[in-house]
């Protein structure tokens, strides 16, 4: 595939692909013989990988140094295990944060709702409104 092919299918900007390959966050890609990029397989498998760990919101820092792992063999199998499962943590972090900001927003929704409906606006006094609740 061409770089404009795999622009077009991952929606990732030709420039964005380069950056990737020239800071190390996806290995070189494969050229023909005029030295065109030519994605084969194998490298639209670390494209996708990219893709999925940005748009996760994870640094480009961590794929590079993913990236330099991977490419010193299995020894560095372990700190690599290391590296995906705190950047899963920090996802998890995230995604407790957003799921509080939900649950906090779907209980302000829920009321504005209620008053809506009967023309009256309050809110629960007391004790603390359970935020993950339905």
């Amino acid at each position: 595939m061409t770089i404009k092919e795999v622009s077009e299918k991952y929606d990732i900007p030709a420039d964005t692909l380069r950056y990737y390959e020239r800071v190390g966050a996806i290995p070189p890609v494969t050229r023909t013989a005029g030295g065109i990029r030519d994605y084969q397989q194998e490298d639209i498998g670390w494209v996708e990988l990219a893709k999925c760990m940005r748009s996760a919101g994870l640094p480009i820092e961590v794929l590079i140094e993913y990236l330099t792992l991977f490419k010193e063999g299995d020894s560095t199998i372990p700190a690599r295990f290391e590296l995906l499962t705190a950047q899963r943590e920090v996802l998890l972090d995230q995604r407790r944060q957003i799921d509080e900001t939900l649950a906090r927003l779907d209980y302000k929704i829920g009321r504005y709702k209620i008053a809506m409906e009967g023309g009256d606006l309050s809110w629960e006094t007391g004790e603390e409104p359970d935020w993950t609740a339905e």
